[in-house]
């Protein structure tokens, strides 16, 4: 049953449909390649445990997520959150820094399924164009991932229902997936493989674990949808929580069944280490092939889950003036942020001309932005539970008493610390390029920063910061 928000957005979402885009936005198309690259880092243990202290740390977040959601539902998620606790220009900067990951993330997709697919039909490379950072772009990739970027784009002009249904199905794939590979360890594994379990000390757990903003991104996107999910508040707070366990427990399943199929010198050799222990496992190269399938799957509810969040989170920002006021629109038809949509499609559409090494450090760039988001979503949590310790909080974590403000303190200190490890001089620091992509993110960031009056936290401070536009 879906019910019409006055002239804003239509409810029309159930549980599995705001399910499916969660879950779905946080398994794109790194644990089909890099999932040897982990294992050769930190062994399997070592790797595991990576994403077992990464799904907790995500999971602490995304508690906080949870409650801000319960109380403020609106679209645009962190940008509510952030302008109430903490005014306007904070709310700007998490905004900004959200929206440089989404949009490197859906770019970086638009890449990564032709790169994908012509592991299948490797024909898509024998076209050769030009070459970007020593990168080659193949007229194949181009045709696909422009291809693809329209069709997705249109499918979510035409409204959040077929793009969610769209989603379920191609994660109910990636479930069988991880069941396959989970069955095939009783099959074909062996824990001689994963010797040694442990591998390369802090620094290799540290390599593992800087992945995890990138890989988990994506839970905050049922909070940006949240004027669309037809649900109780708290249930869409409950359901932020579950997505990030259940994509804890798909990369857990990705990464030590892996590890329990191949032994280390089969990973440093392989290409695409998950699709060779799926082969390995079942003893079938058909069963690699499924899985790479796999990957396809996982690319498009990624890259589908990030133009639905990320035109959301931009339609809040065109709402309240701090982007042009195209984007703070909605189709009157569709009742979807159309600007916003155009706006990272055209984006998506063109990636694949770039080649993948100058992707692979706008994506590099944005990790960083969305930690930063992420830090400051759990500081405007404590604010709001210092300053309005009587809001209306429908979903409170940590009961009635002080167990919120400890769980939020705890987020704040290990994202915090997640943040630190891309700083120059950490093992897992982030090389030249993409700071360099970061600084200028941030410079254009600053000139439309400057544009926003400064207006303090409060529950009617998007309302002051139009007023103050528009006088």
């Amino acid at each position: 049953m879906s019910a019409q928000t006055g002239q804003g957005f239509i409810r029309q979402l159930g549980r599995w449909d705001a399910l499916a885009i969660g879950f779905g936005a946080m398994i794109g198309f790194g644990w089909v390649v890099l999932t040897g690259e982990w294992l050769v880092a930190a062994g399997t243990l070592g790797a595991v445990l990576a994403f077992v202290v990464g799904g907790v740390i995500m999971a602490l977040v995304g508690l906080t997520y949870a409650e801000l959601v319960a109380a403020m539902p609106h679209a645009g998620g962190e940008h509510n959150y952030v302008m109430r606790a903490m005014g306007s220009r904070w709310a700007f900067v998490a905004s900004w820094a959200l929206v440089g990951g989404y949009v490197t993330i859906a770019a970086f997709e638009a890449v990564a399924l032709p790169r994908t697919a012509a592991y299948l039909w490797p024909g898509l490379e024998s076209v050769e164009l030009w070459s970007v950072a020593g990168s080659p772009v193949y007229l194949g990739w181009g045709v696909i991932g422009t291809a693809a970027a329209v069709l997705l784009t249109a499918i979510n002009v035409v409204g959040i229902r077929p793009a969610s249904v769209v989603q379920t199905f191609i994660v109910l794939f990636l479930v069988i997936i991880a069941i396959l590979m989970l069955v095939g360890v009783g099959v074909g594994g062996s824990l001689e493989h994963a010797e040694p379990l442990v591998t390369g000390g802090f620094a290799g757990f540290a390599a593992v674990l800087v992945v995890v903003p990138f890989l988990f991104v994506g839970f905050d996107v049922i909070p940006q949808s949240a004027e669309e999910i037809d649900l109780p508040f708290p249930l869409i707070g409950k359901l932020i929580v579950l997505s990030v366990a259940l994509a804890s427990l798909f990369y857990i399943v990705m990464v030590g069944a892996s590890g329990l199929a191949m032994d280390h010198q089969q990973l440093v050799d392989s290409d695409l280490a998950t699709a060779d222990a799926m082969a390995a496992l079942w003893g079938s190269q058909t069963f690699g092939t499924v899985l790479v399938a796999g990957g396809l799957a996982g690319i498009l509810t990624s890259w589908n889950a990030f133009l639905i969040g990320g035109s959301r989170l931009l339609y809040a920002m065109g709402r309240s003036g701090m982007l042009p006021a195209a984007f703070g629109r909605l189709h009157p038809r569709f009742r979807t942020p159309t600007a916003a949509l155009l706006f990272i499609g055209v984006l998506s559409a063109a990636a694949p001309w770039l080649g993948a090494d100058a992707l692979g450090w706008l994506v590099d760039s944005g990790s960083p932005s969305i930690v930063l988001g992420y830090l400051l979503v759990t500081v405007a949590f404590l604010v709001l539970h210092r300053r309005e310790p009587e809001m209306d909080r429908p979903l409170r974590i940590g009961g009635a008493g002080g167990g919120g403000v400890v769980i939020g303190v705890i987020a704040l200190v290990l994202a915090a610390g997640l943040a630190s490890l891309y700083l120059p001089g950490m093992p897992s620091s982030l090389p030249l390029e993409p700071w360099v992509l970061f600084g200028l993110w941030w410079l254009l960031g600053l000139v439309l920063l400057l544009r926003v009056p400064p207006v303090p936290g409060g529950p009617d401070a998007e309302e002051k910061v139009v007023a103050r536009l528009e006088a």
